[in-house]
């Protein structure tokens, strides 16, 4: 029979309660915007060249103009939160392939002239040929764009970011490919939308299945996820995305239902970035995140030897 114990076990603490972690100093609603306007014209540019491939032109004119917009959008987003044009620039300088920052520079500078030259001619009828190409080009880097940012954020010394790097990919991967489809649905006639509904569902299907798996390892450190703010912003995001499901399947031959589909996902995706954004920038003003997991992996060590 063990003795119990008199001792209860140490919490984990810092100096006064202070935080660890210098906080992350991107700016909101900077950042989590550009999060999500990647991953919204990544995957467009995939669907939009799918789109080309198949002869489906108006599901092909909105994903060029959703690939192109976000690309602008999120170029915008990201220079204000730099506070000056030319420290953009200055990350071209340089090509760090060991940089998940420097990659995604290097991704977005020619993907967002691709995708704006395939959407002019997309919507100026002038030298298809070229708009074409253009179109292929930003379709080869839309999956790099869409999904470097789950890499950026767990390439961190945060602890919600950096203890879900395994997920963290996958679950923007999923989310770009529910607001990519999500969008289509909305500026696409029913007749040509069967490949945007199907890359919303599979989208969604990865989201949340990547969603889950984090929560389940991450243990203590999850605890962000599911409290305060950012949980109740996660919450909101699954439940708009079975959501938006559900309706893509019921409106398949309505454009009213597949665009308020469209949206749910948009809505969906928009606060996926935002909670997963607010979940790190909790966890690192706590200490015990921090802590904790770094006396589990001592003592997993310790165990193992």
């Amino acid at each position: 029979m063990r003795e119990p114990r008199l001792v209860p076990d140490a919490e984990p603490a810092s100096y006064y309660g202070r935080a660890i972690l210098k906080p992350p100093v991107w700016k909101q609603p900077d950042v989590p915007l550009y999060l999500y306007l990647g991953g919204v014209a990544g995957v467009s540019a995939v669907l939009a060249e799918g789109a080309a491939s198949t002869g489906r032109p108006s599901l092909q004119r909105a994903a060029r103009l959703a690939a192109a917009g976000g690309a602008a959008l999120g170029t915008v987003a990201l220079v204000h939160d730099l506070g000056r044009p030319e420290r953009f620039l200055n990350m071209l300088r340089v090509f760090k392939p060991t940089s998940p920052l420097s990659v995604g520079s290097w991704v977005l500078a020619p993907f967002a002239g691709l995708a704006a030259g395939a959407a002019i001619s997309e919507v100026t009828g002038l030298l298809p040929r070229i708009g074409r190409l253009a179109g292929a080009g930003a379709a080869v880097l839309g999956p790099v764009l869409a999904t470097y940012t789950g890499a950026l954020i767990s390439n961190t010394a945060v602890p919600a970011w950096h203890e879900g790097h395994r997920e963290m990919p996958f679950l923007f991967a999923g989310s770009a490919c529910t607001a990519a489809g999500g969008i289509a649905l909305i500026g696409t006639t029913p007749d040509q939308s069967g490949p945007a509904r199907k890359l919303a569902i599979i989208g969604a299907g990865l989201e949340i299945a990547a969603a889950e798996l984090l929560l389940r390892r991450l243990g203590m450190v999850a605890e962000p996820y599911r409290q305060g703010r950012p949980g109740t912003m996660m919450r909101a995001a699954r439940n708009l995305t079975v959501a938006g499901v559900g309706v893509s399947l019921l409106g398949r031959r309505s454009r009213v239902l597949s665009a308020i589909a469209g949206a749910s996902f948009q809505a969906a995706s928009v606060l996926t970035r935002f909670g997963v954004f607010q979940a790190g920038l909790a966890s690192a003003a706590d200490p015990k995140y921090t802590v904790g997991p770094q006396r589990e992996r001592m003592r997993a060590r310790t165990l193992a030897e």
